[in-house]
């Protein structure tokens, strides 16, 4: 999984892609705290475990994709990036979680 930081908010998530509509995504911190999407949805009744995503990480995802940042690879092929360690870790003290998304590419 590799470091990508969302443009809008600065929160850092642990990503990997291993086709154009797969993506997992690992949570490095509490996304109701840092991110404004996450946060007004739970203001109105939402539960942060069931938010897959924002726009905002969506793009900054796609940008990773597109500069070379962030590579897609297969799980068969080992890490999306040649097999280099991991680069990002969780931030301390913050409990991650991961969750997969697909969309139309």
């Amino acid at each position: 999984m590799r470091p990508v930081e969302c443009a809008a908010c600065g929160n850092q998530v642990l990503c990997e892609k291993f086709s154009i509509a797969h993506t997992s995504v690992q949570w490095t911190a509490d996304a109701a705290l840092v991110c404004a999407e996450f946060r007004d949805r739970v203001a109105h009744g939402g539960t942060s475990a069931r938010i897959r995503t924002c726009r905002s990480l969506r793009s900054s995802i796609d940008r990773a994709v597109a500069d070379g940042t962030l590579t897609v690879g297969t799980p068969d092929s080992g890490t999306p990036d040649s097999g280099t360690p991991d680069s990002g870790t969780p931030e301390s003290g913050t409990a991650g979680t991961a969750a997969t998304e697909a969309h139309d590419a």
